[in-house]
């Protein structure tokens, strides 16, 4: 990949793990790199090789600049990576590579 660090490997489950968790529009880029140590540069890398190239456009429009997919961007007072309304979601519904 493009970043100056190398991207570690992750397993299946990571993966989808990472992907819904970019996907989430309330869920910063820091809450990834919290729990699975990679970049938001090597997020959207993954989500590149990932996606189907359509859903990754859609995405990236979709969450750049997005106050609530960075922190820094975020109102004070939100310090945590879920809103307390969210659902646990079960499988991975989100169109990636076959």
């Amino acid at each position: 990949m493009g970043s100056n660090k190398t991207t570690p490997e992750f397993n299946e489950r990571q993966l989808d793990r990472i992907v819904e968790m970019a996907w989430e529009d309330r869920t910063p880029f820091e809450a990834i790199t919290f729990q699975f140590g990679i970049t938001e540069q090597q997020t959207i890398e993954l989500m590149r090789k990932l996606m189907k190239p359509q859903s990754f456009h859609r995405w990236r429009k979709r969450v750049q600049g997005r106050s609530t997919k960075h922190a820094y961007l975020r109102t004070d007072g939100v310090t945590r990576f879920k809103c307390t309304r969210q659902r646990q979601i079960t499988g991975n519904k989100i169109s990636k590579r076959g």
